[in-house]
């Protein structure tokens, strides 16, 4: 018997239902492995599982984090291990299910221990941030830790400015803390691993899909996430900018929509290219063809 069960899969994949078919098959409880389905403001944005079916198994660590707070891989990762030992302690078999790849990691792999970093380096940073742009503040970065800078987007604000952070508070890249051996979240466990990989096409019309269903849903969430600091993980929440900007009429709904629809369906590439380049012990299936309980009995006869 397995003690855990991991569901990796883009966006719109179908893992939380998959998670949630396995887990009343097994006597599970689902664990979110999402970064952006902790945040409490946006449960139809981040298409949270809804109550009817947080009634049928228990579902941790969905929706728990203010999203005007800055999360954290690391504070996900205590938050996960506590989840577990609660999971364990029910007589529950934990079901992790999300998208998230470094938080899949943390599980398997472990997380370097960064020291904290100083709310003094922090609201310096973030100024600095906001005074010359992402831009110039990666060039900064390249200038003086030129590994970490290459692994980053120089339009990523979030990750710009934790390198930039870890930099400034400790004198060594963020990459020398990453590279240090660490404790995993599931260590010396039997783990049984699935990687949901739809057709491409199967997976456009689905993202298109959602966003349809959700928009008008969407709009409030949008609208109560106003001003949200760039620089935060949850200012990456897919279809936010456009959402927002519908709510505030300065865009028509179908290019909303689109707008959207594009990011979200870009996004999902670069998780499915994470997966496959960073998870090859995944079991992969197409979901169009299978399902979880099958696959789930198949390794287990």
């Amino acid at each position: 018997m397995f003690d855990a069960v991991l569901i990796a899969g883009p966006t719109a994949s179908g893992k939380s239902a998959a998670a949630l078919a396995l887990a009343e098959r097994i006597n599970g409880a689902i664990i979110n492995v999402d970064s952006m389905q902790v945040y409490a403001e946006a449960p139809i944005l981040t298409a949270q599982p809804g109550a009817v079916a947080q009634a049928r198994v228990p579902h941790l660590l969905y929706g728990h984090v203010s999203a005007r707070e800055a999360y954290s891989v690391g504070r996900w990762a205590e938050e996960a291990q506590s989840a577990l030992a609660h999971v364990q302690a029910m007589g529950r078999v934990p079901v992790f299910a999300g998208g998230t790849g470094m938080y899949f990691m943390a599980l398997e792999e472990g997380l370097a221990t960064i020291p904290p970093i100083s709310d003094a380096v922090r609201d310096t940073a973030r100024a600095l941030l906001v005074q010359i742009g992402v831009k110039e503040l990666h060039k900064r970065l390249a200038a003086r830790d030129p590994e970490t800078a290459a692994g980053l987007r120089p339009t990523d604000p979030q990750r710009t400015l934790r390198a930039w952070e870890v930099l400034e508070a400790t004198g060594r890249p963020l990459v020398s803390w990453q590279n240090e051996p660490a404790e995993p979240v599931l260590r010396g466990m039997t783990l049984a691993r699935f990687l949901l990989d739809p057709p491409r096409e199967q997976l456009r019309a689905a993202i298109a899909i959602r966003f349809e269903t959700m928009v008008e849903q969407g709009l409030d969430e949008a609208r109560a996430l106003e001003g949200l600091d760039p620089a935060l993980p949850a200012a990456k929440l897919l279809g936010l900018r456009p959402l927002q900007a519908l709510a505030r009429g300065e865009m028509a709904r179908t290019a909303a929509i689109e707008e959207a629809v594009t990011v979200t369906r870009q996004f999902a590439k670069r998780q499915m290219t994470w997966f496959r380049g960073r998870m090859p012990q995944y079991r992969r299936f197409d979901p169009t063809k299978s399902n979880i309980i099958a696959e789930f009995n198949e390794i287990t006869a």
